[in-house]
Protein backbone atom coordinates (compact mmCIF):
# COMPACT_ATOMS: atom_id res chain seq x y z
CA UNK A 1 0.00 0.00 0.00
CA UNK A 2 1.18 3.62 -0.41
CA UNK A 3 2.71 4.95 2.13
CA UNK A 4 0.87 7.76 4.13
CA UNK A 5 -0.74 10.39 2.22
CA UNK A 6 3.06 12.21 0.81
CA UNK A 7 1.69 13.33 -3.28
CA UNK A 8 2.73 16.09 -4.96
CA UNK A 9 1.40 19.31 -3.77
CA UNK A 10 2.51 20.89 -7.04
CA UNK A 11 0.42 18.65 -9.11
CA UNK A 12 -2.57 18.53 -6.73
CA UNK A 13 -2.34 22.65 -6.72
CA UNK A 14 -2.25 23.00 -10.01
CA UNK A 15 -5.12 20.44 -10.85
CA UNK A 16 -7.23 22.05 -8.18
CA UNK A 17 -6.86 25.87 -9.55
CA UNK A 18 -7.71 24.47 -12.82
CA UNK A 19 -10.76 22.83 -11.76
CA UNK A 20 -12.21 26.00 -10.12
CA UNK A 21 -10.96 28.63 -12.93
CA UNK A 22 -13.30 26.42 -15.44
CA UNK A 23 -16.19 27.00 -12.65
CA UNK A 24 -15.53 30.40 -13.09
CA UNK A 25 -15.46 30.61 -16.78
CA UNK A 26 -18.20 27.76 -17.44
CA UNK A 27 -20.28 30.22 -15.61
CA UNK A 28 -19.11 33.51 -17.45
CA UNK A 29 -18.97 31.59 -21.02
CA UNK A 30 -22.68 30.18 -20.49
CA UNK A 31 -24.61 33.31 -18.77
CA UNK A 32 -26.26 34.07 -22.13
CA UNK A 33 -27.26 30.51 -23.30
CA UNK A 34 -29.85 30.18 -19.81
CA UNK A 35 -33.21 30.28 -20.24
CA UNK A 36 -35.54 32.64 -19.13
CA UNK A 37 -37.02 31.32 -16.01
CA UNK A 38 -34.31 29.08 -15.17
CA UNK A 39 -33.38 29.69 -11.86
CA UNK A 40 -29.82 29.10 -11.46
CA UNK A 41 -27.62 28.70 -14.63
CA UNK A 42 -28.11 24.84 -15.55
CA UNK A 43 -24.63 24.47 -17.09
CA UNK A 44 -23.12 26.09 -13.99
CA UNK A 45 -24.84 23.28 -11.72
CA UNK A 46 -23.61 20.32 -14.12
CA UNK A 47 -20.48 21.27 -14.08
CA UNK A 48 -20.37 21.62 -10.37
CA UNK A 49 -22.14 18.40 -9.78
CA UNK A 50 -19.08 16.68 -12.30
CA UNK A 51 -16.67 18.91 -10.27
CA UNK A 52 -18.01 17.07 -6.90
CA UNK A 53 -17.51 13.70 -8.49
CA UNK A 54 -14.67 14.15 -10.16
CA UNK A 55 -12.86 15.25 -6.90
CA UNK A 56 -14.32 11.87 -4.97
CA UNK A 57 -13.05 9.87 -8.17
CA UNK A 58 -9.45 11.51 -7.77
CA UNK A 59 -9.83 11.11 -3.76
CA UNK A 60 -10.06 7.48 -4.49
CA UNK A 61 -7.74 7.23 -7.09
CA UNK A 62 -5.04 9.05 -4.75
CA UNK A 63 -5.81 6.12 -1.66
CA UNK A 64 -6.15 2.92 -3.54
CA UNK A 65 -2.96 1.94 -4.39
CA UNK A 66 -2.36 1.83 -8.37
CA UNK A 67 -0.59 -1.27 -8.42
CA UNK A 68 -3.82 -3.35 -8.44
CA UNK A 69 -4.63 -2.00 -11.93
CA UNK A 70 -2.08 -4.20 -13.03
CA UNK A 71 -3.88 -7.13 -12.23
CA UNK A 72 -5.49 -9.05 -14.87
CA UNK A 73 -8.63 -9.37 -12.97
CA UNK A 74 -8.92 -6.01 -12.69
CA UNK A 75 -7.54 -4.33 -16.38
CA UNK A 76 -9.39 -7.13 -18.75
CA UNK A 77 -12.78 -6.07 -17.04
CA UNK A 78 -11.97 -2.18 -17.65
CA UNK A 79 -11.25 -2.63 -20.66
CA UNK A 80 -14.05 -4.72 -21.77
CA UNK A 81 -16.02 -2.51 -20.00
CA UNK A 82 -14.93 0.33 -21.99
CA UNK A 83 -15.26 -1.49 -24.79
CA UNK A 84 -19.06 -2.47 -24.33
CA UNK A 85 -19.95 0.84 -23.33
CA UNK A 86 -18.60 2.21 -27.06
CA UNK A 87 -20.59 -0.20 -28.78
CA UNK A 88 -23.98 0.61 -26.88
CA UNK A 89 -23.15 4.09 -28.05
CA UNK A 90 -23.12 3.37 -31.49
CA UNK A 91 -26.62 1.13 -31.21
CA UNK A 92 -28.42 3.99 -29.50
CA UNK A 93 -30.67 6.42 -31.82
CA UNK A 94 -28.34 9.74 -32.73
CA UNK A 95 -28.32 12.49 -31.09
CA UNK A 96 -27.15 15.94 -33.11
CA UNK A 97 -26.03 13.57 -35.85
CA UNK A 98 -23.84 11.86 -33.59
CA UNK A 99 -23.55 8.84 -31.78
CA UNK A 100 -21.10 9.93 -28.76
CA UNK A 101 -23.33 9.57 -25.41
CA UNK A 102 -25.39 7.15 -23.43
CA UNK A 103 -28.32 8.95 -21.47
CA UNK A 104 -29.12 7.33 -18.31
CA UNK A 105 -32.03 9.68 -17.43
CA UNK A 106 -31.03 12.85 -16.17
CA UNK A 107 -27.19 11.38 -16.72
CA UNK A 108 -24.93 11.94 -19.81
CA UNK A 109 -22.26 9.20 -20.44
CA UNK A 110 -19.21 9.86 -23.02
CA UNK A 111 -17.82 6.12 -23.24
CA UNK A 112 -15.05 7.69 -25.29
CA UNK A 113 -13.86 9.57 -22.10
CA UNK A 114 -13.89 5.96 -20.30
CA UNK A 115 -11.90 4.67 -22.88
CA UNK A 116 -9.08 6.78 -22.15
CA UNK A 117 -8.99 5.50 -18.68
CA UNK A 118 -8.89 1.94 -19.45
CA UNK A 119 -6.67 2.26 -22.73
CA UNK A 120 -3.76 4.12 -20.71
CA UNK A 121 -3.55 1.35 -17.78
CA UNK A 122 -3.54 -1.44 -20.53
CA UNK A 123 -0.53 0.07 -22.12
CA UNK A 124 1.77 0.21 -19.08
CA UNK A 125 0.03 -3.32 -17.85
CA UNK A 126 1.46 -4.48 -21.57
CA UNK A 127 4.94 -2.86 -21.15
CA UNK A 128 5.41 -3.93 -17.44
CA UNK A 129 5.18 -7.35 -19.03
CA UNK A 130 6.79 -6.92 -21.97
CA UNK A 131 9.55 -4.39 -21.41
CA UNK A 132 12.58 -6.38 -22.63
CA UNK A 133 10.80 -6.59 -26.25
CA UNK A 134 9.52 -3.46 -26.49
CA UNK A 135 10.66 -3.38 -29.59
CA UNK A 136 8.70 -6.51 -31.15
CA UNK A 137 5.13 -7.66 -31.80
CA UNK A 138 4.55 -9.15 -28.21
CA UNK A 139 4.34 -5.19 -27.03
CA UNK A 140 3.23 -3.51 -30.18
CA UNK A 141 0.81 -6.11 -31.79
CA UNK A 142 -1.75 -6.01 -28.41
CA UNK A 143 -1.00 -2.04 -28.25
CA UNK A 144 -1.92 -1.71 -31.58
CA UNK A 145 -4.83 -3.75 -31.73
CA UNK A 146 -7.01 -2.54 -28.58
CA UNK A 147 -5.29 1.20 -29.39
CA UNK A 148 -6.94 0.91 -33.07
CA UNK A 149 -10.58 -0.90 -32.09
CA UNK A 150 -11.65 1.95 -29.63
CA UNK A 151 -10.51 4.66 -32.23
CA UNK A 152 -11.96 3.27 -34.61
CA UNK A 153 -15.16 2.71 -32.59
CA UNK A 154 -14.60 6.68 -31.51
CA UNK A 155 -14.18 7.56 -35.40
CA UNK A 156 -17.49 5.57 -35.84
CA UNK A 157 -19.39 7.67 -33.46
CA UNK A 158 -18.23 10.69 -35.78
CA UNK A 159 -15.64 11.87 -33.27
CA UNK A 160 -12.85 11.85 -35.13
CA UNK A 161 -10.58 14.25 -32.81
CA UNK A 162 -11.44 12.07 -30.17
CA UNK A 163 -10.46 9.09 -32.13
CA UNK A 164 -6.97 10.90 -32.90
CA UNK A 165 -6.46 11.95 -29.19
CA UNK A 166 -6.52 9.16 -28.15
CA UNK A 167 -3.54 7.32 -29.82
CA UNK A 168 -0.72 10.18 -28.53
CA UNK A 169 -0.66 8.51 -25.19
CA UNK A 170 -0.25 5.11 -26.67
CA UNK A 171 2.30 6.40 -29.08
CA UNK A 172 4.13 8.54 -26.53
CA UNK A 173 4.05 5.50 -24.28
CA UNK A 174 5.75 2.42 -26.40
CA UNK A 175 8.10 5.05 -27.67
CA UNK A 176 9.30 5.75 -24.51
CA UNK A 177 9.57 1.74 -23.68
CA UNK A 178 11.75 1.30 -26.51
CA UNK A 179 9.90 0.93 -29.92
CA UNK A 180 12.00 2.21 -32.56
CA UNK A 181 10.93 5.39 -34.43
CA UNK A 182 11.35 3.84 -37.72
CA UNK A 183 8.74 0.67 -36.79
CA UNK A 184 6.40 4.07 -35.54
CA UNK A 185 6.99 5.80 -38.64
CA UNK A 186 5.59 3.16 -40.64
CA UNK A 187 2.78 2.73 -38.77
CA UNK A 188 2.02 6.03 -39.08
CA UNK A 189 2.42 5.69 -42.88
CA UNK A 190 -0.27 3.30 -42.69
CA UNK A 191 -2.50 5.77 -40.65
CA UNK A 192 -2.08 8.87 -43.11
CA UNK A 193 -4.24 7.62 -45.73
CA UNK A 194 -6.75 6.50 -43.13
CA UNK A 195 -7.22 10.05 -41.87
CA UNK A 196 -6.77 11.77 -44.90
CA UNK A 197 -10.08 9.61 -46.21
CA UNK A 198 -11.86 10.47 -42.76
CA UNK A 199 -11.39 13.96 -43.60
CA UNK A 200 -12.76 13.81 -47.33
CA UNK A 201 -15.70 11.46 -46.18
CA UNK A 202 -17.13 14.80 -44.08
CA UNK A 203 -18.04 17.89 -46.34
CA UNK A 204 -17.32 19.86 -42.99
CA UNK A 205 -14.34 18.20 -42.31
CA UNK A 206 -13.03 18.79 -45.52
CA UNK A 207 -14.14 22.54 -45.52
CA UNK A 208 -12.60 23.06 -42.34
CA UNK A 209 -9.34 21.60 -43.76
CA UNK A 210 -9.36 23.79 -46.22
CA UNK A 211 -9.70 27.11 -44.06
CA UNK A 212 -7.26 26.10 -42.32
CA UNK A 213 -4.63 25.76 -45.33
CA UNK A 214 -6.12 29.30 -46.79
CA UNK A 215 -7.22 31.35 -44.05
CA UNK A 216 -9.73 33.67 -44.48
CA UNK A 217 -11.29 31.49 -47.25
CA UNK A 218 -14.74 31.22 -46.16
CA UNK A 219 -15.18 33.21 -42.33
CA UNK A 220 -18.65 33.33 -42.80
CA UNK A 221 -19.36 29.34 -43.15
CA UNK A 222 -16.46 26.80 -42.58
CA UNK A 223 -13.65 29.68 -40.90
CA UNK A 224 -16.42 31.53 -39.03
CA UNK A 225 -15.65 29.55 -35.80
CA UNK A 226 -11.77 30.36 -36.49
CA UNK A 227 -12.27 34.28 -36.97
CA UNK A 228 -14.73 34.70 -34.27
CA UNK A 229 -12.07 32.55 -31.50
CA UNK A 230 -9.16 35.35 -33.26
CA UNK A 231 -11.38 37.78 -32.70
CA UNK A 232 -11.61 36.71 -28.60
CA UNK A 233 -8.32 36.13 -28.06
CA UNK A 234 -7.00 39.47 -29.87
CA UNK A 235 -9.60 41.40 -28.32
CA UNK A 236 -8.50 40.46 -24.50
CA UNK A 237 -5.21 42.61 -24.94
CA UNK A 238 -2.94 42.44 -22.06
CA UNK A 239 -5.27 42.66 -19.01
CA UNK A 240 -8.36 41.19 -21.05
CA UNK A 241 -12.52 42.93 -20.71
CA UNK A 242 -12.79 41.46 -16.88
CA UNK A 243 -14.78 38.60 -15.88
CA UNK A 244 -18.12 38.14 -17.30
CA UNK A 245 -17.93 40.97 -20.01
CA UNK A 246 -16.61 38.93 -22.95
CA UNK A 247 -18.44 39.74 -26.04
CA UNK A 248 -17.83 36.93 -28.64
CA UNK A 249 -19.90 34.88 -26.10
CA UNK A 250 -22.56 36.53 -27.17
CA UNK A 251 -23.83 34.28 -30.18
CA UNK A 252 -20.49 35.22 -32.17
CA UNK A 253 -18.37 32.12 -31.09
CA UNK A 254 -20.29 28.84 -31.26
CA UNK A 255 -19.95 26.66 -27.76
CA UNK A 256 -18.21 29.18 -25.95
CA UNK A 257 -18.29 27.36 -22.93
CA UNK A 258 -17.02 23.72 -24.37
CA UNK A 259 -15.17 24.15 -27.79
CA UNK A 260 -13.67 27.93 -27.52
CA UNK A 261 -13.13 28.19 -23.71
CA UNK A 262 -9.98 29.27 -23.76
CA UNK A 263 -11.21 31.98 -26.88
CA UNK A 264 -13.66 33.83 -23.79
CA UNK A 265 -10.71 33.16 -21.16
CA UNK A 266 -8.07 34.84 -22.90
CA UNK A 267 -10.81 37.49 -23.81
CA UNK A 268 -12.16 38.47 -20.19
CA UNK A 269 -8.56 37.41 -18.56
CA UNK A 270 -6.69 38.38 -21.20
CA UNK A 271 -2.86 37.42 -22.85
CA UNK A 272 -1.79 37.89 -18.68
CA UNK A 273 -4.56 34.95 -17.92
CA UNK A 274 -4.19 33.21 -20.74
CA UNK A 275 -0.32 32.76 -20.07
CA UNK A 276 -1.59 31.28 -16.42
CA UNK A 277 -3.45 28.54 -17.71
CA UNK A 278 -1.06 27.59 -20.08
CA UNK A 279 1.96 27.85 -17.12
CA UNK A 280 -0.48 25.26 -15.04
CA UNK A 281 -0.78 23.15 -17.56
CA UNK A 282 3.05 23.17 -17.48
CA UNK A 283 3.12 22.56 -14.18
CA UNK A 284 0.74 19.04 -14.72
CA UNK A 285 3.32 18.01 -17.43
CA UNK A 286 6.61 18.55 -15.05
CA UNK A 287 5.17 16.91 -12.15
CA UNK A 288 3.07 14.48 -13.59
CA UNK A 289 6.61 13.14 -15.84
CA UNK A 290 8.52 13.46 -12.57
CA UNK A 291 6.19 11.27 -10.93
CA UNK A 292 6.07 8.44 -13.78
CA UNK A 293 10.27 9.41 -13.57
CA UNK A 294 10.31 8.57 -9.50
CA UNK A 295 7.69 5.87 -9.83
CA UNK A 296 9.41 2.58 -8.26
CA UNK A 297 8.08 0.02 -11.08
CA UNK A 298 7.44 0.02 -14.78
CA UNK A 299 3.96 0.02 -14.50
CA UNK A 300 3.73 3.20 -12.33
CA UNK A 301 6.11 4.88 -14.39
CA UNK A 302 4.13 4.50 -17.81
CA UNK A 303 0.67 4.91 -15.83
CA UNK A 304 2.02 8.48 -14.98
CA UNK A 305 3.15 9.26 -18.06
CA UNK A 306 0.41 8.19 -20.17
CA UNK A 307 -2.13 10.21 -18.17
CA UNK A 308 -0.42 13.24 -18.17
CA UNK A 309 0.49 12.90 -21.81
CA UNK A 310 -3.61 12.47 -22.32
CA UNK A 311 -4.56 15.65 -20.27
CA UNK A 312 -1.91 17.80 -21.66
CA UNK A 313 -2.14 16.67 -25.44
CA UNK A 314 -5.95 17.56 -24.91
CA UNK A 315 -5.19 20.65 -23.58
CA UNK A 316 -2.77 21.97 -26.21
CA UNK A 317 -4.81 20.26 -28.90
CA UNK A 318 -7.81 23.32 -27.74
CA UNK A 319 -5.41 25.43 -27.24
CA UNK A 320 -3.83 25.53 -30.85
CA UNK A 321 -7.45 25.23 -32.44
CA UNK A 322 -8.53 28.29 -30.71
CA UNK A 323 -5.25 30.24 -31.60
CA UNK A 324 -5.93 28.81 -35.56
CA UNK A 325 -2.32 26.39 -35.27
CA UNK A 326 -4.99 23.47 -36.13
CA UNK A 327 -8.05 23.03 -37.95
CA UNK A 328 -11.50 23.22 -36.11
CA UNK A 329 -12.24 19.99 -33.79
CA UNK A 330 -14.24 19.90 -31.28
CA UNK A 331 -11.85 18.59 -27.99
CA UNK A 332 -12.73 20.34 -24.94
CA UNK A 333 -9.96 21.94 -22.57
CA UNK A 334 -9.39 19.49 -20.03
CA UNK A 335 -10.53 20.70 -16.29
CA UNK A 336 -12.42 23.73 -17.90
CA UNK A 337 -14.29 23.13 -20.30
CA UNK A 338 -18.08 22.12 -19.58
CA UNK A 339 -18.70 18.38 -20.18
CA UNK A 340 -19.03 15.75 -17.50
CA UNK A 341 -17.55 12.49 -18.62
CA UNK A 342 -14.19 14.97 -19.45
CA UNK A 343 -14.20 16.50 -16.47
CA UNK A 344 -14.93 13.05 -13.91
CA UNK A 345 -12.37 11.28 -16.35
CA UNK A 346 -9.62 13.49 -16.01
CA UNK A 347 -9.74 14.21 -12.22
CA UNK A 348 -9.38 10.47 -12.11
CA UNK A 349 -6.72 10.53 -14.44
CA UNK A 350 -5.26 12.93 -12.23
CA UNK A 351 -5.70 10.86 -9.01
CA UNK A 352 -3.63 8.21 -10.16
CA UNK A 353 -1.36 10.02 -11.22
CA UNK A 354 -1.04 11.55 -7.42
CA UNK A 355 -1.07 8.25 -6.18
CA UNK A 356 1.92 7.18 -8.35
CA UNK A 357 3.59 10.59 -6.91
CA UNK A 358 3.18 9.22 -3.11
CA UNK A 359 5.70 6.09 -4.48
CA UNK A 360 8.40 7.86 -5.70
Amino acid sequence: MARKLVFDRGLFAAVMILTGLGLVMVYSSSAVLVREGDSANPFLVRQGVAALLGLTAMAAAMHVDYRWLRLRLVIYPLVLAAAALLVLALLLPEQHNVQRWIQLGGLSIQPSELAKLALVPYIAYQIDRKAERADSGALLVPCACLTSVMAAMIYLGRDLGSALLLIVPPLVMIFLAGTSLRKLLMGGALVMPLIALAVTMEPYRLERMMEYFHPGREPLDAGFQTAQSLIAVGSGGLFGLGPGNSVQKLYFLPSPHADFIFSIAAEELGFLGALVIVALFGVVLWRGLLAGWRAPDTFGCYLAIGFTVLVVAQALIHISVTLSLLPATGVPLPLLSHGGSSLVTTLAACGLVLNVSQHG
